[in-house]
């Protein structure tokens, strides 16, 4: 039986601003990604988004970013691979002082927006990420797609997880069409879901150019935020369970670190 961890992106809110619907994604998911405070987030919104993280049984990762809060963190920053580094570093410290307060700890982590894209094709952003998580916490899971981050992982020997993104587009070797070309996002819920439940049910999916990729899927990434999010969300764990998938964490899905 295949299994799979459901995560999305959480505590994306800030001061008077609201993004997404967390209190409903929280009962849908297995893990999340919440945010710490460089692209979205503040100090209420990551307890409040720890707290019930806690409640409803949900793991914990730290959602770092580069520090871009009025680019919600897609935008390219010439930042050292010092500055990655301690950015990252610091921001699994502020998460981890409210996972701690509610008596949890932090079990992933998933480089946000640009810094996520980058660390797939820059060898010294990876190299920077991983230095961050070895200093806080080696058994930490990275979240990630094939590229450099990934080499850099199993060179390391550092705890890694593939996400599978059902509503973007792939190229042919694997990543994310650019958000800055047109259909880089896919908008029909029955593709949607269609391409989730096969890239776990038989490791594929298919690029725009038409060609079936072989991808490993540890966790599907689910969004919660847009007007019918929520609903293909639903849909898209139904149809997984339906499918015969296990819906687990990723310690299930990975299995126990090494001690």
């Amino acid at each position: 039986m295949p299994v799979v961890d459901l995560v999305a992106d959480l505590g994306e809110s800030f001061g008077s601003y609201t993004m997404g619907n967390d209190a409903e994604l929280l009962k849908l998911l297995t893990s999340a990604n919440v945010a710490c405070g460089f692209h979205a987030g503040d100090p209420r919104v990551m307890d409040t988004t720890v707290r019930t993280c806690v409640e409803r049984g949900v793991r914990i990762g730290a959602h770092p970013s580069f520090p871009d809060l009025v680019g919600f963190g897609r935008r390219a920053m010439d930042l050292t691979p010092d500055e990655v580094r301690t950015d990252v570093l610091y921001q699994i410290g502020a998460l981890s002082a409210f996972t701690r307060a509610h008596g949890t700890r932090i079990e992933h982590l998933a480089p946000h927006g640009r810094l996520g894209n980058l660390v797939v094709t820059r060898r010294d952003y990876a190299e920077a990420v991983a230095d961050a998580v070895e200093a806080f916490d080696a058994s930490l899971v990275i979240l990630m797609q094939e590229g450099e981050m990934a080499a850099v992982a199993r060179e390391r020997g550092l705890r890694m997880a593939m996400v599978g993104i059902a509503d973007r587009a792939y190229e042919d070797d694997g990543t994310l069409v650019s958000r800055s070309e047109p259909g880089a996002v896919l908008h029909d819920p029955d593709e949607v879901t269609r391409r989730t439940v096969r890239m776990v049910t038989e490791g594929l999916i298919t690029s725009r150019n038409g060609k079936d990729i072989a991808v490993r899927t540890d966790c599907v990434q689910l969004h919660g935020d847009g007007p019918a999010a929520l609903r293909l969300a639903t849909r898209i764990r139904d149809e997984l369970q339906a499918a015969g998938v296990r819906l687990a964490p990723l310690d299930e899905v990975l299995g126990a670190p090494a001690e």
